[in-house]
This record gives C-alpha cells, sequence and structure tokens, in this order.
C-alpha cells in the first residue's frame, strides 16, 4: 500500500537516520560486552540494542549475566563511543539534503533521540548538522520511559506543539517504531544500512524506504 501523509511536525531519530554511528558505536559495544563477558557479535549487537538506551543496555546485560556490571560502566561506555566517533563519523547519506527541504517548504520537524543531549550534540556537530537542529532537540533522559515506550515522542510533539496524529516519525529500530506507533503517530522506516531488519521495521507498522530521497519524494507528494 503506498504510503500517504500530510505531517504538520516530522520527528527524526538521530543515531542511524542523521548520523552514521551505528556501525562505529556498536562495534565498540560488542566488544566491550564480550570482555565483562557476555560474547555477542557486532550483528547481535546491532539486533539486540539498537534503538534503545544504555540504561536499558545495561539492564538487559545484567540480568543475562546474573551480576551487575562495574558501577560506572555506563559513563565509562559512554566516553568510549565518544572518544570512537572523535576519530570520525558522517551524516546518513541524503540527510541533509532531507533537513534544508523541510526548512525550505517551512515543514516543523525536531530530533528525538534515546541518546543523551550531550551525545547528541558531539555527532550532530561532528557530522555538520547541529546547526540545523540544536534548538529542536528532545532526549530520552527527559522522560521516564525510553523506546519502546511512546514518552519521548509524545514529549517532543507536545513541547513543539503538535497533535500525535500529525506527527511523522523517522526511525530506523524497532523500538523506535513501536515507540511511534504506540504515540498514534505515523513512521517511516528507514533501511538504508544493510543490517537494518527492514522486514521487522515493516511488521511493526513503519512504511519503508531504503534511501533518504524517496522520503523527500514522499513529503512531497
Amino acid at each position: 500500500m503506498a504510503f500517504s501523509f500530510s505531517p504538520s511536525l516530522v520527528i527524526f531519530d538521530c543515531d542511524g537516520v542523521l548520523v552514521d554511528t551505528e556501525p562505529v558505536a556498536n562495534r565498540l559495544l560488542a566488544r566491550v560486552l564480550s570482555e565483562e563477558g557476555f560474547a555477542v557479535s557486532y550483528e547481535e549487537c546491532r539486533s539486540l540494542f539498537v534503538g534503545r538506551t544504555m540504561d536499558a543496555v545495561r539492564a538487559h546485560v545484567e540480568a543475562a549475566l546474573g551480576r551487575a556490571l562495574r558501577e560506572d560502566w555506563t559513563p565509562y561506555i559512554r566516553d568510549r563511543t565518544l572518544e570512537a566517533f572523535a576519530e570520525g563519523i558522517e551524516p546518513v547519506p541524503g540527510a541533509p539534503d532531507v533537513i534544508h527541504a523541510l526548512r525550505a517548504q517551512g515543514l516543523p520537524y525536531c530530533v528525538a533521540s534515546s541518546g543523551k543531549f550531550e551525545k547528541m550534540r558531539f555527532t550532530l556537530g561532528m557530522t555538520g548538522l547541529l546547526p540545523l537542529v540544536e534548538d529542536v532537540l528532545f532526549s530520552a533522559e527527559e522522560v521516564r520511559a525510553g523506546k519502546p515506550a511512546p514518552d519521548l515522542f509524545l514529549h517532543a510533539a507536545s513541547r513543539m506543539g503538535h497533535e500525535p496524529s500529525r506527527c511523522l516519525v523517522i526511525e530506523d529500530s524497532v523500538p523506535g517504531v513501536q515507540a511511534a506507533v504506540r504515540a498514534g503517530m505515523a513512521v517511516i522506516g528507514y533501511a538504508g544500512d544493510p543490517l537494518t531488519d527492514a522486514a521487522a521495521l515493516k511488521s511493526e507498522g513503519a512504511h519503508v524506504v531504503t534511501d533518504m530521497s524517496a522520503l523527500l519524494d514522499l513529503l512531497d507528494a
């Protein structure tokens, strides 16, 4: 079925949608978790944890191991991840064009991420996107429950002054799509990365695209 929706607000996820950070972050995470005794491949790490907060990752791993990780594990992995990003990351191909097109159309947009503000500002800054979104950033650290709960998307819509039913979410993870659907929002699943499970995104209710130019076409329709 063709996608047909004219939003009043477009809500972007950050990692994997605007900034191409998932390969770097998940290779590092897989290595660190394996060192902790939670043996996981890069591909498994992507499948298990993309779209989830680091606190959710920690809870999953601790439950599987039957023991607590080091007290400072969460800030430790965040610091290691930022160090890895500092070696070089790029915007998702086509993402800057999409944002510029929305600005030209006067269509409001924002970013709602499971990541903390510090991480978002760093990665968006590294890729040159921060000046386009720095005033419309929302983080899971602002709400009680992260994705797949709808809290973050509902918070972003409320702060931006838009009804959930008029919002369009752009996501690349199953938890993100689930959160959007539970918030009563339309959702496009971006599956430009070969490891993104396009079928899973579709089964959760997303209209799937594999490149950002398709998103521009849909918004112009």
